[in-house]
Order: C-alpha cells, then structure tokens, then sequence
C-alpha cells in the first residue's frame, strides 16, 4: 500500500516536472527520424500477464525485427538521439506512465519479453509475483550490458547462459529482502551509476 502510494505520487509529479523536457526529447525523436515518439513493447508483467512498456524510441523503425538485443552504444539501428537517450536512460522516462497506471513500480524486477520468460524455471517465475520496475539491482549491474554483448560472437548466447542467471538471481534476492529502504537505496543508486 505504501509503495503504491508512493509510486503514484512520484510518478505523477515526476511527469509534471518533466514535461518540458519530455517535450523537447519528442521533438528531437520526431525532427531525426521517421516513426512514432514512443516504443512500445510487449513485457511479461506482474502474474505472468503482458503489458506495453513505453520506452522513447532510439532505434529506426523495423530494428527490433533484426534482434532484440541491443549491441553495444553504437549498435547502427540506433539514432543519434538515441544514443544520447540510451547513455543518460533519459529513454526509460516514458515508464513514468506506466508506473501511474500501476503495471510496473519505480523499483522491482526488469520486466523481460515473453522469449526470454520462457527460459525460467518454475522457481524462477516467483519473479513474477511482484510488479516489475523501472530500476532494479540487475539494471545496476549491467549497466554496460549493450557493451558486454558487442564483445562476443554470439550476444544470444551470452545473455542465456551467462547475464539471464545472474539477473534471476539479483531479481530473487530483492524479492526475498523487499522493502522501502531497498527500494530509496536502489533508486539512489541508479542515479549515481548514471551519473558515473
């Protein structure tokens, strides 16, 4: 109930104060390139139930057909507004809707597409007991991950066998351990990663 409480007050006030930024970040999105504003893109949510997430979009239209994994900051179907976007996670803002709406939470599991759900065991998918959210310990620890997939000959590979385990792991361990505290100190340590 808190959390709730506190996404719903955050979220709104967090759109309010960013709109003119928002604005602005639309208008560079629409003045590079062809396409929609916002990506939206269907992720696995809290009960295994599918939602849209709203993302700005950084790729040119169709690059989602050609991988679902981003490779690298200069990954070509990437804009030039978007890498700035991307670099910042100025990109991640538009989540802000989806937090006010309530299928995601400021802080909770990354929500994955469904592919990539598929490979959870059954324990794994306590995961999904919980709103996922914009942040979470997994997003600081792979802060790099575009960089980390560019460096190998086989990025699907190293996500499945290799980051996906590591990320289910992080995600149970906040599950196990939730609480407030966590939440602010997560938060409070996105912004300084994306500082760094």
């Amino acid at each position: 109930m808190i959390k709730r409480l506190f996404d719903i007050i955050f979220s709104f006030f967090g759109l309010i104060f960013l709109f003119p930024l928002l604005v602005i970040i639309a208008l560079l999105i629409k003045i590079e390139s062809k396409g929609p504003i916002f990506y939206l893109q269907k992720r696995v949510g809290k009960h295994n139930k599918d939602f849209k997430i709203f993302k700005f979009r950084t790729m040119f239209i169709g690059s989602d057909k050609k991988g679902l994994l981003t490779l690298g900051d200069k990954d070509p179907r990437v804009t030039k507004t978007g890498y700035i976007l991307r670099k910042y996670k100025l990109d991640e803002f538009p989540q802000l809707i989806n937090v006010l709406v309530g299928n995601m939470s400021f802080v909770g599991p990354r929500p994955e597409v469904r592919k990539y759900i598929n490979h959870y065991s059954k324990e794994d998918l306590m995961i999904l007991s919980v709103k996922p959210g914009i942040t979470d310990y997994a997003s600081i620890e792979f802060r790099d991950e575009a960089e980390l997939l560019k460096a190998t000959n086989n990025p699907e590979k190293l996500y499945l066998e290799s980051i996906l385990p590591q990320k289910i792991a992080l995600n149970k361990k906040y599950i196990n351990s939730k609480n407030l505290f966590i939440d602010l100190n997560i938060i409070f340590k996105t912004i300084l990663t994306v500082i760094k």
